[in-house]
């Protein structure tokens, strides 16, 4: 009883009942139900959960041995077992899934010609922050908020209908299609009045059936983890009980004494400083000690040596070095010399701060005295994507991944997993994983120590980096941490998601792999990878090393001098990826295509990519998400993303095309049709926004393209084509509609003051041409009309 008592205790202070109702059902009811009641899953009736688990499991198994699947290409690199260990089949896999042709057929409707659907592209500029609980439940390198999908998804689809996303990350349009059939009152209600307001046909409110897919099994294993059915109360109550248990075995390790030498406060965080040596008088000093600024908790530029007096700069020193024995490599190892000189802890709810005493030293002693745990992966670094990243690992001490993590916070890490993998509910086992995969970058030695911030300490994002001020933060705080942000994220309404749930298919699998039928797929959201942004695949090594299954990155569509692809490779890939999606959606359909680049090199080559594919693209929007990415805080890159609305062409269009191509009747049947894609008016702002699709000089552009894609010669001049356009297309205001169309617009036009000008920031030849095109539009005029309103518009060229 005396053990019963302790461990509560423990419990309570570590995990304080702030959710009463999620720790109702324990963990083991929640699995006597799972045992006890029947499941549906394809078709298929299983006498419970654990029994459709075994049945697939075997079969992704026997699949598993057959040499052709695993040489299809972007096939995860990883052993049989660790798969399996992964995989929630056949909703999950951590492979290429093949039971995606199976979802299709269960839950797709084939294509119908003969049923109407006509959508105008969702020509709305989304502004959505990234404050809400499920969306900052976990970390991916780059995402969009599920709510800034939502209205995309309502307006091009209806319920139940198939939403493919094969760039899932970690699957935000899987938790927006769900949404779509989950959303709270507040938010219909708040959506519809604004759609009301906009004259938008009302939302029709359903769950979406959806396909995910990423080439990243660290992106596809927290994307399958937050849409698949799960348990929240049973898996607090087991992550809290496997907690308490992980600190009453190796508590001892986070102990520190108190400055009355007889309280025991619990460590928060301890801070490693890099030692260096003066160029001058060659003694030691610990940057820490010497560079921060006590007052303004930053680091000072320039600082005296405490040995000889003189002005040093962190670049004047020297980096000390050490040789230690690696026991996981069994062998000798250069590294950075270090000394623990911070301790933030707390007694109760009060924190402070000491230097380590002579009972810590001692704690850190036992600690590296024991087995390094066997459980941490002993992966070489790849040659990274640019090659001073291994370089500076290589100088760091850094070769293999477990040099990324100090012996306390592996010995933690480790019994924590073991404890996991007891589990016999696989759900609840991978979730509590997850927890620990968000910890993995945080509890390296990457974690910086941030005196100047509220929390003290945090890695940079998007990059291997290792600061001289190391902060090795608790593992046990890290994972309550992620735990109590999945309590939030349940209170926010993610398992709300699981009781309208229709759906969800998730593989690990490049875009190309050919497992969805022809023209199946109603409506595609995609946010791929675009130039050098990120490198997703060298970001996710450290993370999948612990998983023992990593992306194979041959098919990964970034410009990476690394693995020698650059523009023209990155174009090749995404075409053909764009060329799969046209393949699966169904004629007529829609694609929203999220772009974020402020190259414009790389905004060309994939609206090349779309239009080779077979995509016509009818608007471009913005997107907000309020906050920048690290690379558009730290660069020049531009602060919003693109939303690129595209449509595949009807089967109508292309019939009638062979029948005219090359012929003016080919041009203006193509501009007829295309015209009808086209928002007719958008609202912005109490004013009318001029839409660009509908200027001469891109209709001009997408008639062309629709024909070279399709190998056929265009018939006639750009001259000509414009005059066409005057003849057979009312104009209104330097735009061209059908006749019904311009009188919808003229109506609307009568509710609004005046219409918006677009707004063209020249930064390149290609945009220059664009804005001297939407000058000479509206009237014609001399180089002595257009000079001064080019330099007064771009005066920043004229100061170049």
């Amino acid at each position: 009883m005396a053990r019963k008592k302790q461990s509560d205790t423990q419990t309570k202070r570590l995990f304080p009942d702030e959710q009463g109702d999620l720790f109702e059902r324990s963990y083991q009811e929640e699995v006597e139900k799972r045992r006890t009641q029947a499941v549906e899953c394809l078709g298929m009736t299983f006498d419970n959960d654990e029994k459709r688990r075994e049945y697939f499991l075997e079969k992704l198994r026997e699949k598993l041995k057959d040499p052709e699947f695993r040489k299809i290409e972007g096939f995860p690199i990883g052993e049989d077992e660790d798969i399996l260990a992964l995989s929630e089949p056949p909703y999950y896999t951590a492979c290429p899934n093949p039971f995606v042709g199976n979802f299709i057929e269960h839950y797709g409707k084939p294509y119908d010609p003969t049923i109407p659907y006509s959508r105008e592209p969702f020509a709305v500029d989304v502004s959505v922050g990234k404050t809400d609980a499920i969306y900052k439940a976990h970390s991916y390198h780059t995402k969009v908020p599920h709510l800034a999908i939502v209205p995309s998804i309502l307006h091009y689809t209806e319920p139940g209908d198939l939403v493919l996303d094969g760039f899932c990350g970690s699957g935000m349009t899987g938790i927006a299609a769900q949404w779509c059939g989950s959303a709270p009152d507040d938010y219909r209600h708040t959506l519809e009045a604004d759609w009301a307001r906009e004259e938008r046909v009302k939302p029709k409110w359903g769950a979406r059936r959806i396909v995910l897919g990423d080439l990243s099994p660290a992106a596809t294993f927290i994307a399958a983890n937050y849409n698949l059915p799960f348990d929240v109360a049973a898996f607090a109550e087991a992550g809290r009980r496997i907690l308490a248990d992980v600190e009453r075995e190796l508590g001892w390790m986070y102990e520190t004494l108190h400055s009355d030498g007889k309280t025991k406060g619990r460590m928060q965080y301890t801070v490693w400083s890099e030692v260096f040596s003066c160029p001058d008088c060659a003694g030691e000093l610990v940057f820490l000690e010497e560079a921060l600024d006590p007052k303004t908790k930053r680091v000072k530029e320039t600082f005296p040596c405490p040995h000889c007096g003189v002005v040093l700069t962190k670049k004047r020193m020297d980096r000390l070095y050490i040789t230690r024995h690696d026991k996981a490599l069994n062998s000798s190892v250069r590294t950075r010399k270090r000394k623990p000189v911070l301790i933030a802890y707390k007694v109760g709810k009060a924190r402070y701060e000491k230097k380590p005493d002579q009972q810590d030293m001692d704690t850190l002693a036992r600690i590296d005295s024991l087995d390094w745990p066997s459980e941490v992966p002993v992966d070489p670094l790849p040659y990274m994507h640019m090659t001073h990243e291994r370089a500076r690992m290589d100088n760091a001490g850094i070769t293999h991944v477990h040099q990324f993590f100090l012996h306390r916070t592996a010995h933690v890490l480790c019994e924590y997993l073991r404890k996991v993998e007891r589990l016999s509910d696989s759900r609840i086992r991978n979730g509590l994983r997850i927890l620990a995969q968000h910890q993995f970058v945080n509890a390296t030695i990457m974690n910086r120590y941030r005196p100047a911030s509220s929390f003290g300490n945090a890695p940079l994002g998007g990059v291997y980096y290792i600061s001289s001020l190391i902060a090795e933060a608790s593992v046990f705080l890290l994972i309550n941490g992620s735990l109590r942000r999945i309590q939030r994220m349940a209170k926010a309404g993610w398992e709300r998601l699981f009781k309208s749930s229709t759906g969800v298919l998730i593989s690990t699998s490049d875009v190309n792999y050919p497992s969805i039928f022809p023209n199946t797929i109603d409506y595609i959201f995609t946010d791929p990878p675009f130039g050098e942004n990120i490198y997703y695949a060298d970001l996710n090594f450290l993370v999948e090393s612990w998983h023992g299954v990593l992306t194979n990155a041959e098919p990964e569509a970034i410009v990476d001098k690394a693995k020698k692809k650059g523009l023209p490779e990155y174009q090749h890939l995404m075409r053909r990826c764009f060329e799969e999606y046209c393949r699966v959606l169904k004629p007529g359909r829609w694609m929203t295509v999220v772009f974020h680049n402020s190259r414009n090199a790389v905004w060309n080559a994939i609206q090349e990519a779309m239009l080779a594919a077979g995509f016509v693209v009818a608007d471009v929007r913005t997107l907000d998400k309020k906050q920048g990415s690290y690379r558009q805080v730290t660069s020049t890159a531009v602060k919003q993303d693109l939303v690129i609305s595209a449509y595949k062409p009807n089967g109508g269009l292309e019939e009638r095309f062979k029948l005219s191509a090359g012929t003016e009747d080919g041009v203006w049947d193509f501009v007829r049709t295309h015209l009808k894609q086209l928002p007719v008016f958008v609202f912005k702002n109490g004013q009318a926004e001029v839409i660009a699709e509908r200027q001469n000089y891109l209709l001009f552009d997408r008639m062309v393209a629709f024909h070279v894609q399709r190998g056929v010669t265009v018939p006639m001049s750009a001259a000509e084509f414009y005059a066409g356009l005057e003849q057979r297309f009312p104009p209104r205001d330097g735009m061209y509609f059908l006749p019904d169309q311009a009188a919808e617009y003229d109506k609307k036009r009568m509710t609004v003051r005046e219409v918006l000008q677009l707004q063209l920031f020249v930064s390149d030849e290609a945009s220059a041409i664009q804005w001297l095109k939407q000058q000479l539009t509206k009237k014609p005029q001399t180089f002595q009309d257009i000079h001064p309103q080019f330099l007064e518009g771009n005066w920043w060229l004229a100061e170049a």
